[in-house]
């Protein structure tokens, strides 16, 4: 029989390192493929992270991968969400067949609620961040922003 898995826990690995697959592995084990493949744009991400606070507003490669930690923030905060709202029942038929049913409480929509709050800053942030160096991109190096007059 299979091990019982937590909604709360499963909910909580998401909110916490969902962006490296946590939940993932929490829910269906080492040998889970998805799981491994979330570290790679999480890493990237962090790598223009690191690239942006030492090289500056300038770095291109910062730029491109910085959006991938944050849709991996925000794709782990989506995950967060759906399973602290899933029915107990279904998430007891689903990950826990055979075992009784748990009843959860409110931990987990107190997650989700928090998990919401977190999406949503980081989402907007993102697109805002890469619309703006997207438009940035577009006009190009020769376009200054109006400043003093140099004569």
């Amino acid at each position: 029989m299979r091990r019982y898995r937590s909604k709360t826990v499963a909910a909580w690995a998401a909110f916490a390192l969902g962006a490296f697959g946590a939940h993932r592995f929490y829910l269906h084990g080492a040998r889970d493929g998805l799981a491994w493949l979330h570290a790679v744009p999480t890493a990237a991400g962090l790598v223009g992270a690191v690239r942006l606070q030492t090289l500056g507003q300038d770095d291109h490669a910062a730029w491109l991968l910085l959006p991938l930690l944050g849709l991996m923030l925000s794709q782990s905060m989506l995950c967060a969400i759906v399973f602290a709202l899933t029915p107990d029942e279904r998430w007891d038929t689903r990950h826990n067949p055979g075992h009784p049913m748990h009843p959860t409480g409110w931990a987990p929509v107190l997650l989700a609620i928090a998990s919401l709050m977190v999406g949503g800053v980081v989402l907007t942030s993102t697109v805002a961040y890469t619309g703006q160096k997207f438009f940035e991109w577009q006009l190009g190096p020769e376009t200054e922003p109006p400043g003093p007059q140099k004569r």
